[in-house]
């Protein structure tokens, strides 16, 4: 299968509901279908994270990638791939992160990480991933 499909990929956590509630966020208002999505837990994120020499059970992110499957394959994790969806969303989105890209980095992060660390606990954990809806299915590349 090609990585990349000419769209962004976001990898999350497949079993946590609030990374599950991100994508459907994403896809109710991504009205140009440009942001794809793949659960870490899926085989395409593990070629893509392969690459990278990294391991999705260790991974406590989402992580945007640009250009997959590209030379030019980039990835943005935490703050940085949240805010750069909210800037591909556009309209008052694009502002939201305008307005929180003036936060340094290092305090958005703090941020995340902290809801990341509670997140299965007040935001739930499904036992396997969700099969998305049958109008997106196009947008998950493994489902």
């Amino acid at each position: 299968m090609n990585d990349s499909g000419g769209r962004m990929i976001l990898l999350y956590d497949g079993v946590c509901a609030l990374c599950n509630g991100l994508v459907r966020f994403i896809l109710e208002r991504d009205r140009r279908g440009v942001i794809s999505f793949a659960a870490l837990q899926s085989p395409l994120a593990q070629r893509i994270l392969d690459r990278r020499e990294q391991e999705p059970g260790r991974i406590d992110t989402v992580i945007l990638v640009r250009e997959a499957g590209t030379p030019r394959e980039g990835i943005l994790q935490k703050s940085d791939a949240v805010l750069a969806i909210l800037k591909e969303l556009g309209g008052p989105w694009k502002a939201v992160a305008v307005i929180a890209s003036l936060v340094p980095r290092p305090v958005r992060d703090i941020a995340y990480d902290a809801i990341a660390s509670v997140r299965y606990r007040l935001f739930g954990k499904y036992e396997t991933c969700p099969s998305p809806p049958e109008r997106w299915r196009d947008r998950f590349p493994d489902a």
